[in-house]
Parts: structure tokens; C-alpha cells; sequence
């Protein structure tokens, strides 16, 4: 039976999205919205997402911490998540507060920007029980390097190694993409990266920081690799 999945990553204009047949590269898509990459992904048995999904009522998700004590130099791509209360939040102002409120530390900016497309993501989270999953493209990285990466995924370096990486695991990138081709290249190489987790969930080989997951209100909350 043929494994169909897709691995997607959050970029500035929307989202960009890596398909997998049977672990092999089968395209590339660029949409407004992940709304749009669910709806079109045409039977995928899972989707990866770059992005936190599922929050605690009261604290940090132990999944953060754990998966960026295993980065190394990568440990800053990870961001720790606040809870739940914070996001509902309609401003920045407000959100710090709650956030210095609940556990003692305030709250990034960087974090804050992420919270349209947060929202988004684990709105389909709770309606499509099993169809989406969260991965960490660096996790994803390191776990087919067996270690941390040395280099920036902005850099030439950081690049060339991790497109090595996704060939050794079976993920040619073709230089010719579509339109897809328009999105950052450390984009499409970390959609690529969730594509590698997303195939390993589906065949049932995936591990997960921490693990067993964390539970909060029936849901499991873990980064997946």
C-alpha cells in the first residue's frame, strides 16, 4: 500500500508544503493558508506541520525544552510555548502580561508574530483528530544526522548538508518545483525535513519528545521526528 504524505512549514507569505509518495519527492505546493494544503492533499494518511500544535492550561510544554536540549548550536530555532490563556490574548501587551502571570517569564515577540498561523493550525488540529501532527524540521535533521547540525539552515553550508541529508533518506529535490520555487529555500528544505517525520508517522517508526507524549484534555502534545 502506497504511503502518501505531506510535510508543511510555515514561511512569510503562507505556508509551503512538501509531498512524499512512498518517501520519494512527489511535489511542492505553496498556499494562503494551511486550510488550503488539508483540503487539497488528496487522501495524505498524515500532515506534518512546523508549527506548535496543543497548549497547556497553566505552564511550558515539556516538548520544547526536551527537543531543544537535543540541537546543540540549533537549540535557538526552538521557541518555548505558552500556555494556552496567552494566545487568546488580542494584543501583544496583554499576552506578556498573562504569560509573566502564569509562569514567571514574559513573552517573545518572535512568538507573538507566530500566533495567526498557530491559531490556524491547531483550530484543524481539534477538528481532524490524527490528521495533523507537530514536527521540528531541525529535530527532523538532527535525527537523520545522529547529531546536532553545525550550520545555520540560512547558510550555503547549512544548506548543502541538509539537502544531502534528505537524499540519503530517499528525498531528491528537484531543482525545477513550480511555483513553489518562489518560497525560500530553507523553507522548502525544512517542509522537506517534516515531509521525512510525516512518512516515519505513517509507517509507524516515529518518536516523539517527550515520550510517552504529554496528555492535556485528551489530546497529545509532543514534537514528532
Amino acid at each position: 500500500m502506497s504511503i502518501h504524505v505531506i510535510g508543511v512549514d510555515a514561511y512569510a507569505l503562507g505556508w509551503v508544503g512538501v509531498e512524499l509518495r512512498d518517501g520519494s519527492f512527489g511535489r511542492a505546493v505553496l498556499a494562503a493558508s494551511l486550510y488550503e494544503i488539508v483540503t487539497s492533499s488528496s487522501g495524505a494518511a498524515v500532515i506534518g506541520v512546523d508549527i506548535p500544535l496543543g497548549m497547556l492550561p497553566d505552564r511550558w510544554r515539556a516538548a520544547d525544552t526536551l527537543a531543544a536540549d537535543q540541537l546543540g548550536p540549533r537549540r535557538g530555532s526552538i521557541f518555548r510555548v505558552p500556555p494556552r490563556a496567552v494566545w487568546q490574548e488580542a494584543d501583544f501587551a496583554a499576552a506578556n502580561r498573562v504569560c509573566r502571570e502564569l509562569t514567571g517569564s514574559g513573552l517573545s515577540r518572535q512568538s507573538w508574530a507566530l500566533r495567526p498561523k498557530l491559531l490556524e493550525a491547531n483550530a484543524i488540529w481539534e477538528r481532524h483528530p490524527g490528521l495533523l501532527f507537530e514536527a521540528h524540521p531541525e529535530v527532523s535533521f538532527r535525527a537523520m544526522a545522529g547529531e546536532p547540525l553545525q550550520y545555520a539552515k540560512k547558510t550555503w553550508a547549512g544548506q548543502t548538508r541538509r539537502r544531502e541529508l534528505l537524499a540519503r533518506n530517499g528525498i531528491v529535490l528537484p531543482d525545477q518545483i513550480g511555483p513553489a520555487g518562489q518560497a525560500p529555500p530553507d523553507d522548502i528544505l525544512d517542509a522537506a525535513a517534516v515531509a521525512w517525520s510525516a512518512h516515519r508517522m505513517a509507517s509507524g517508526t516515529a518518536m516523539s519528545h517527550p515520550s510517552p507524549p504529554e496528555e492535556c484534555n485528551g489530546s497529545k502534545i509532543a514534537i514528532w521526528y
